[in-house]
């Protein structure tokens, strides 16, 4: 058995299960009397815009504008797809979310607007609430993104700071809408899912002023004095549940990070290899929850318990990395788990692991993730390298790139968040 091999093909798999090619079609509605307008936002957009073109009639009147990462475009026909910044916002977002908004405006009741989503719209879908600009959001998003918030807690901030996210999209518009939603967040909830552009928002102003508080988030004043004039009343709160507006709104995820998970464990067993899902919401410091695992992981190979091998334990969610004041080197969640890993591990004959991206990205970089072999600490060393003191200063892109054991797959046009597998062979 080639477990590195065996590991690349079970995070294959799982992506496969999220292909929007593959599971979009089956929940594509009937079109309406008048006329159908797609739009969408996320790194899945391109791939979820091509699916409706390809299973929508001919004759059935079809457009649109959705808007997904640079290097994330599809071409398509129908429906126009624009590409923007990611993780930090940028103009050519602006542009195609005030575009997306004014469409929307358009419709008429016996319409019907289709909205794609997917993870990463919260960046690509930027359209600042009045009083603030594009570069407020961009400061905003940067201070966000290093403070170790998890994902639902940077959204309460960033759906107060948007004109259309929110639920203000759907809000904005007369027709029936359907969002279809490849969920890249903990819990599936629509409303934490690219910010929730159709979704009704629990979350307040203050709320958010909360979220700035707790994890010393250094926001422009701009921002700040927003959030608290909205905490005042002074400013329209988001749209709520039970607002009337949802009675003809319909959120519907139909891809989620479990269903990957359950498709490289049956990847996995059919390899003659046992698997245990730990769970599709392992959240925390990368570095930590990596620990845990290790932990778990030598049980199995000592004592087989609570699994006899061969299992790979297999887990997915969203972890942190913080910078604070360590150092930013290269890397992403994945590798960062994965260097702390081999470090827990200390080179535990019989152990290998993969941690990487559904998404293709790990943090900024070009690769998805790594791979982890027993020897890779070994062979790090007689590179000269020292993975505590790459591990302290947040550089894992740089341990496992000197190994060539980084997993490139290029934008995979799907999001459901992180894959892990530890194989105890």
């Amino acid at each position: 058995m080639n477990a590195k091999q065996l590991l690349i093909d079970s995070f294959h798999a799982a992506i496969a299960a999220a292909d929007p090619l593959k599971i979009l079609p089956a929940h594509l509605p009937r079109h309406p009397k008048g006329r159908t307008l797609v739009v969408g936002a996320g790194k899945a957009a391109a791939s979820m815009a091509l699916a409706v073109e390809q299973h929508w009639p001919a004759q059935a009147p079809l457009d649109g504008l959705v808007v997904t990462r640079y290097r994330h475009g599809l071409l398509t026909n129908r429906v126009k797809v624009i590409e923007a910044g990611h993780p930090v916002p940028d103009e050519a977002g602006e542009a195609a979310a005030r575009e997306i908004l004014r469409a929307a405006r358009g419709l008429a009741p016996d319409d019907l607007l289709l909205v794609l989503v997917s993870g990463g719209g919260s960046a690509l879908l930027s359209l600042a609430a009045e009083g603030l600009g594009m570069e407020d959001l961009r400061a905003a998003t940067r201070e966000l993104l290093r403070c170790g918030a998890p994902i639902q807690d940077m959204n309460t901030v960033r759906k107060h700071l948007s004109a259309i996210q929110g639920g203000r999209l759907a809000a904005a518009c007369r027709a029936r809408v359907l969002a279809l939603i490849v969920s890249d967040v903990t819990g599936d909830d629509p409303s934490h899912i690219a910010s929730g552009p159709c979704a009704p928002d629990p979350a307040s102003y203050a709320d958010a002023l909360e979220v700035l508080d707790r994890y010393g988030v250094r926001a422009p004043q701009a921002v700040r004095a927003h959030l608290e004039r909205g905490a005042r009343g002074a400013i329209a709160e988001t749209p709520k549940p039970g607002d009337r507006v949802f009675g003809r709104v319909e959120n519907r995820v139909v891809a989620t990070a479990q269903a990957s998970l359950q498709a490289a464990a049956q990847h996995f067993r059919s390899h003659g290899v046992a698997a245990a899902v730990l769970g599709d919401s392992v959240t925390g410091e990368a570095r930590e929850a990596a620990k845990v695992h290790g932990a778990l992981a030598r049980q199995v190979a000592a004592h087989g318990e609570p699994w006899p091998p061969p299992v790979a334990l297999i887990s997915g969610g969203e972890c942190t990395v913080t910078l604070g004041e360590a150092g930013a080197g290269r890397g992403g969640r994945c590798t960062e788990y994965l260097l702390s890993l081999a470090i827990d591990l200390g080179g535990l004959p019989g152990v290998h692991a993969i941690a990487c991206d559904t998404d293709g990205i790990d943090g900024t970089e070009d690769n998805a993730g790594a791979v982890l072999a027993p020897d890779a600490l070994a062979r790090a060393a007689a590179l000269g390298l020292d993975a505590k003191k790459l591990l302290a200063g947040h550089d894992s892109h740089g341990f496992f790139s000197a190994l060539s054991d980084l997993v490139v797959t290029g934008p995979t046009r799907t999001n459901v968040n992180d894959f892990r597998a530890i194989l105890i062979a």
